[in-house]
């Protein structure tokens, strides 16, 4: 048995509604089922899936202590710089960014839903330029965008 690639994900999240609409607004994901506030599969544009994300709800659970066991974080891809650039404008006005990274490999922005599950977006830097050793460094969007602007590496 060989694993291709991760199909999609699932989260327990406490509003189903507020969920949906937050990744189908600020990441521009659609919503194609909505099981009534019990549920809903939503699709990441130009995918496809069936669906890409499952939301389902416990309602108003606590949530569990920072670093427990468990899911970390998703990272989502995106086409170009330019998409990522986008995306950052969109996490900061809905008050999500918590973070940015430069992985040498990925650039990246790290932001929280509602309720408050961490998730990546990032872009993949061309293969050919991947340093020989990874690093997590402090990333330089404007000058990534004049380096890079354009180019697609989605399909890496």
């Amino acid at each position: 048995m060989t694993i291709k690639r991760l199909n999609h994900a699932v989260l327990w999240v406490r509003d189903v509604s507020a969920s949906a609409a937050f990744y189908r607004d600020v990441l521009g994901f659609e919503i194609v089922v909505d099981m009534g506030g019990q549920g809903a599969f939503l699709r990441a544009d130009g995918s496809t899936n069936d669906h890409d994300l499952g939301l389902f709800s416990v309602g108003q659970r606590p949530a569990p202590a920072p670093h427990s066991p468990g899911l970390y974080h998703l990272a989502w891809q995106v086409h170009t710089i330019d998409d990522l650039a986008a995306a950052r404008v969109k996490l900061l006005a809905a008050g999500s960014l918590v973070g940015e990274s430069d992985h040498g490999v990925s650039k990246s922005l790290y932001a929280k839903d509602p309720d408050g599950i961490e998730f990546e977006v990032m872009w993949a830097v061309p293969r050919d330029s991947w340093p020989d050793v990874p690093f997590t460094g402090r990333l330089d969007l404007a000058a990534e965008i004049a380096r890079w602007t354009s180019v697609d590496t989605a399909g890496q």
